[in-house]
């Protein structure tokens, strides 16, 4: 049955929804229309405001940017392609290409949501080719739908950002290790449960019919250029050379063992010159890896697009008291055990509007983070919930979706009758075991 209303609810989403900066542009439009109705006596602010915040997650765009290109440029190392092709050849079957899809890229995003991106465009392309019985829509789904699951993992965001020294929040919470945050038990458990369900739910999903196969197309994963060895000159020589990109890559894989000795934890500024360090030794050559940063920013323009307006939505939100609104009221119908699933509700609610976890908790927490605190609620879980909620309707917001489906050259609309879907079944298992593990 499951199967029968994934097809129809599939065909009626790729019908109605329009491309992901439409919906940006619509967003904008709705949130200023709720902040007229808030407002209706200060018009003019909202326009400032927008205007104002359209900015102001510059430096926060740039981590996120660098994040996903870095985590992107990686994924295109030849030797890391070849491993993910030869993993792919184990699904033998439609079942065991969603299963293996999906598993592939939860470690991927585990590690680095950037990475993933490339990783899981990757894997689901090469188990596509070998599996013509498999549903190349859902395929990309099942390689998209760990999503969920990157804020338990090393590139989380507000995980990271709490535990940044000089976070904006640090007076009101302090520093928290990441020992409190993604790597607390609950965290895990969440983790684990979902990894386990979710490719349950992809199966059940899995058309029997009208199948559509994956067919080669113009476009392809990130591609590392080989250096020509014809008529060098000596300025092509030094792009070529593998010893300087290996020299400077040791030595930002230098500084963070440095830093790792001395104490530091993961955020995301460490997390950035990881991932640039060891991508420029992977790559060995700078021009390589000049070509692999071309084509991550190339994946990935859409969201550099629209990043700016989602700003705007946010401070739009703030400023209108629209969000402020939404968070109180859930805030005052919660006790010390809800807290944290109706926190998780309110961030699946806004995140909708405003798709970035840092942006979103720079709007939430200092409204969240207090409210927990009055209630005896740990301010690490409340920015775990807010973290989760975030997580949980990038399923239904395209906009995180936008670079690997512009690496495996479908359209949101294929693939968001599934991710609704997904992002039903994984609401409510968390809202479930946020009650219990937290």
């Amino acid at each position: 049955m499951l199967n029968r209303i994934a097809n129809r609810f599939s065909k009626l989403v790729e019908r109605f929804l329009p491309d992901a900066f439409v919906i940006a542009v619509l967003m904008t439009i709705f949130v200023f229309v709720l902040g007229f109705f808030m407002k209706p006596t200060e018009p003019l602010e909202l326009f400032k405001s927008f205007g104002d915040g359209f900015w102001v997650y510059l430096a926060f765009t740039m981590q996120m940017v660098l994040l996903l290109m870095t985590g992107m440029a990686l994924a295109s190392v030849p030797m890391i392609q070849h491993f993910l092709k030869t993993l792919s050849s184990f699904a033998k079957t439609a079942n065991q290409a969603y299963i293996l899809t999906f598993l592939v890229s939860s470690a991927a995003y585990y590690i680095n949501w950037g990475l993933a991106v490339v990783v899981g465009a990757i894997i689901a392309r090469e188990v596509g080719k070998r599996n013509k019985e498999a549903h190349f829509p859902l395929l990309v789904a099942a390689a998209y739908a760990p999503t969920v699951l990157y804020t338990a993992g090393l590139s989380s965001s507000i995980g990271l950002t709490v535990a940044t020294e000089g976070h904006f929040l640090e007076k009101v919470m302090g520093v928290i290790p990441t020992s409190q945050t993604i790597f607390h038990t609950g965290t895990i458990i969440i983790f684990l449960t979902l990894l386990i369900t979710i490719p349950i739910f992809l199966i059940l999903m899995a058309p029997r019919k009208n199948i559509i196969s994956f067919t080669n197309q113009d476009t392809s994963p990130i591609q590392q250029v080989e250096p020509k060895n014809t008529n060098e000159t000596p300025a092509t020589k030094l792009e070529n050379t593998p010893i300087l990109g290996m020299a400077i890559g040791f030595i930002g894989i230098i500084y963070v063992i440095y830093e790792f000795l001395n104490g530091r934890t993961l955020d995301l500024n460490i997390i950035n010159i990881s991932f640039l360090s060891l991508g420029l030794v992977l790559h060995r050559s700078l021009g390589n890896y000049a070509h692999a940063f071309k084509q991550a920013g190339s994946a990935i323009s859409p969201i550099i697009l629209q990043f700016p307006f989602y700003a705007g939505i946010i401070a739009v939100l703030g400023s209108s008291g629209l969000a402020e609104s939404l968070i109180n009221w859930m805030a005052s119908i919660a006790n010390q055990d809800t807290f944290a699933v109706f926190t998780y509700w309110s961030a699946g609610i806004v995140n909708i509007l405003a798709p970035s976890g840092g942006g979103q908790w720079a709007l939430q927490g200092p409204l969240q983070v207090p409210a927990g605190l009055q209630l005896g609620v740990d301010p690490a879980i409340t920015a775990m919930a807010v973290g989760w909620g975030d997580a949980w309707t990038n399923l239904i917001q395209p906009f995180w979706a936008l670079p690997i489906l512009s690496v495996v050259g479908l359209h949101i609309r294929h693939i968001m009758g599934y991710c609704i879907l997904i992002g039903i079944w994984v609401g409510i298992i968390t809202t479930i075991l946020l009650f219990i593990v937290y």
